[in-house]
């Protein structure tokens, strides 16, 4: 039977819609197995942000990286947005990588990689850009501080985000308890932060390094640090020291007096019970010491040592009391007791023996 050419024509219109619709479903089937795979980033501000999208089974379909405003970046090896910061990396058909330089704050959002299967599939990857924090300023402190005063230091820095953390060290001793102020800045995007803190001035404190450390992601364990360097005003302090815990007449004694202040105190000044030293040819004063020559019972008393500086004065008192000179007994050579008998007896054996020599002879000679 011969077909009319209408119905031939339909006959193979059918037979291409069938094979048609049967190589779609092998495609759709097919691409069941691939997904692009993407990984968040985080940048510093300015730093170069790298977009990888991977696919490990991919039958030469294409793939497109756009931004968070879905604007197409790179079409496979193409690219689709005037911008020079942003360049291709590596294009294959596993791989779309792309780099953004210059990363701004305003870069960040969320960057859609697209497989172009039927349906389409997408893998979202988040780009954080870190705002650093600027190197941070200590402000309040007016040089000299009178001990006793009350110190209020502030530190701050701007541009960070999300907001740097403050912390204050006084030697390397870190400080607790203190104000923390947060503020969003003009954009929107970064923060302001300040700390301060509150204390009294102390002579202790004279010297001592106040830092303000500013820590913060963006900064690779690197902290930012500003520092100053404390002046306490205090009024002297003053003690007295003896070179002789047992004075004796006849000896010499020195007392010196040993003050600290800032600024330094001027030349101390000695007195001896209320009134001026009353022998200066014995009483000598050198410094911040006072040598008392010859020592006798004349020179007890209470001797008072002072210091003066811009701030005020101090003073300090020792009482000297004189003691009698030490009996000491001299010396004796004693002759030992059995070289004294050895010469007694000698001697005694010397005269017996003569005696009784004497006797014998009378006793001899008589009839």
């Amino acid at each position: 039977m011969r077909l009319r050419p209408s119905a031939l024509l339909r006959f193979y219109s059918l037979c291409g819609l069938l094979i048609q619709a049967a190589a779609t479903k092998n495609k759709v089937k097919g691409s069941q197995g691939q997904f692009p795979l993407t990984q968040n980033v985080t940048v510093v501000e300015g730093g170069t942000a790298n977009l990888t999208c991977r696919v490990d089974q991919n039958d030469n379909t294409s793939l497109q990286w756009s931004n968070p405003a879905q604007q197409t970046l790179y079409f496979d090896d193409k690219k689709a947005l005037r911008d020079n910061r942003i360049e291709l990396v590596r294009a294959s058909w596993h791989e779309l990588s792309i780099s953004v330089s210059d990363v701004s704050l305003s870069d960040e959002g969320q960057y859609t990689c697209s497989l172009f299967t039927m349906p389409v599939k997408t893998s979202k990857a988040f780009l954080t850009v870190l705002g650093v924090p600027e190197k941070p300023q200590i402000s309040g402190f007016a040089s000299p501080v009178m001990e006793g005063e009350r110190m209020q230091l502030t530190c701050k820095t701007s541009g960070s985000k999300p907001a740097a953390d403050i912390r204050w060290f006084k030697n390397d001793r870190e400080i607790k308890d203190v104000k923390y102020l947060k503020e969003e800045d003009a954009n929107r995007r970064t923060f302001t932060v300040s700390s301060t803190l509150d204390f009294r001035a102390d002579r202790s404190d004279d010297g001592a390094v106040v830092s303000c450390r500013v820590d913060h992601e963006s900064l690779n364990s690197t902290p930012q640090i500003a520092r100053q360097i404390l002046e306490i005003h205090y009024t002297p302090s003053v003690k007295i020291i003896s070179s002789s815990s047992w004075p004796e007449e006849g000896q010499s004694i020195v007392l010196t007096c040993e003050s600290k202040g800032k600024p330094l105190p001027e030349p101390v000044l000695w007195t001896k019970d209320g009134g001026e030293l009353p022998d200066p040819e014995r009483m000598v004063v050198n410094g911040r010491d006072l040598r008392i020559s010859f020592l006798n019972k004349t020179d007890n008393g209470t001797y008072r040592c002072e210091a003066t500086n811009p701030i005020g004065q101090n003073s300090t008192e020792y009482v000297l009391i004189v003691h009698d000179v030490s009996n000491t007994l001299l010396p004796t050579t004693v002759i030992p007791s059995l070289t004294t008998a050895t010469v007694t007896t000698t001697v005694a054996l010397t005269t017996s023996t003569a005696t009784s020599a004497t006797a014998i002879s009378t006793r001899g000679l008589k009839p």
